[in-house]
């Protein structure tokens, strides 16, 4: 079983986003089951007041899928993980279809998300799957795209130097 220090070397994700608890298994280049429990406890219930409704504690939709999502991205970096977004190659998702919510999920309920990628080309990897509760389907995500590029090439650039402003000092901001 892996746990939390090992999600955390390869996932760049923290409290309070990062969204899975452990993984039961891992097969690289092919599939992954990870899980996630979900409690009363977390952030996104802070809200509710003593009296809401039981259908106010379903968990978010795109949390579900976020966390379905992390699986997904853990299983996409598991033999060269890179954490660290401001350098090395940064894990980006490009699109997520077929996407189909089954059934509510509430705190108590433990998730079991399921990952499988079916085509690599280049830098980009192709994942399907879907998250269960108790064996019953909660979630199915028919295709995830997911590509990895350079850091360097997501930070902005610095606009170059107009030269035409260099030389002429009435361009020169004022100084008050």
């Amino acid at each position: 079983m892996i746990g939390q220090f090992e999600i955390r070397k390869v996932l760049p994700h923290r409290f309070p986003m990062l969204l899975l608890d452990r993984v039961t298994e891992v097969v690289p280049g092919q599939r992954v089951t990870a899980v996630k429990a979900v409690t009363c406890n977390e952030p996104w219930y802070q809200g509710l007041g003593p009296d809401a409704a039981a259908e106010a504690y379903a968990y978010p939709r795109v949390l579900l899928l976020e966390s379905w999502c992390q699986s997904a991205g853990l299983l996409a970096t598991w033999e060269s993980p890179d954490p660290d977004v401001l350098e090395g190659q940064v894990m980006l998702f490009g699109s997520v279809s077929g996407v189909e919510y089954h059934r509510p999920v509430l705190p108590g309920d433990v998730l079991e998300h399921r990952a499988s990628i079916t085509r690599v080309v280049d830098d980009t990897v192709i994942i399907e799957g879907g998250s269960t509760v108790a064996g019953e389907p909660a979630l199915t995500v028919g295709l995830a795209v997911l590509a990895f590029r350079p850091a360097g090439e997501l930070r902005p650039q610095d606009p170059a130097p107009d030269p035409a402003s260099a030389s002429d000092p009435a361009s020169a901001p004022a100084l008050a």
